[in-house]
């Protein structure tokens, strides 16, 4: 993972201005075991900015991404940025959607993908959703502890 210190590097090598915020925000993401929305972002800067707007906030999480400093996932309940990965090669994920714990595919199926003539394919993403063993599990378990919750209320 990138550390705060590498993030900030990175900003800088392409000419950004490295503020208290963006400082803010290249910890936030560096100490975050997951992935955050624009608002999770926004509410925990809010905290320490004052009079912070939203559209820095997301202005800012675009321009890492562009830096590949961020990889942006779009859930069932909207976009949310984690710090892109450490593997330093092509790849995609395979993303729970209990935990939002992320596993790496790396095989990628552009390559079984023939694009039409007049196409230029210039970038692409594959992310697969579903349930890790540990959250499968635990649904699993649910409806037995359903079960028991209702028999000790009795």
């Amino acid at each position: 993972m990138l550390s705060m210190e590498r993030i900030i590097e990175i900003m800088a090598e392409q000419g950004l201005r490295i503020t208290d915020q963006r400082k803010t925000l290249a910890k936030l993401f560096a100490e975050a075991p997951g992935y955050l929305s624009a608002k999770d972002v926004y509410d925990y800067m809010g905290q320490k900015y004052k009079g912070l707007s939203f559209d820095t906030v997301y202005r800012n999480l675009r321009v890492m991404q562009e830096l590949g400093v961020l990889e942006q996932i779009v859930f069932e309940e909207g976009v949310k940025f984690k710090l892109h990965c450490s593997e330093d090669h092509h790849h995609h994920h395979m993303i729970c959607l209990q935990c939002e714990k992320t596993y790496p595919i790396t095989f990628c199926p552009m390559q079984l993908t023939e694009s039409p003539d007049d196409f230029q394919v210039v970038k692409h993403k594959f992310e697969v959703f579903g349930y890790c063993k540990d959250c499968r599990e635990e649904a699993s378990l649910e409806p037995v502890r359903a079960a028991a919750g209702k028999r000790e209320a009795r």
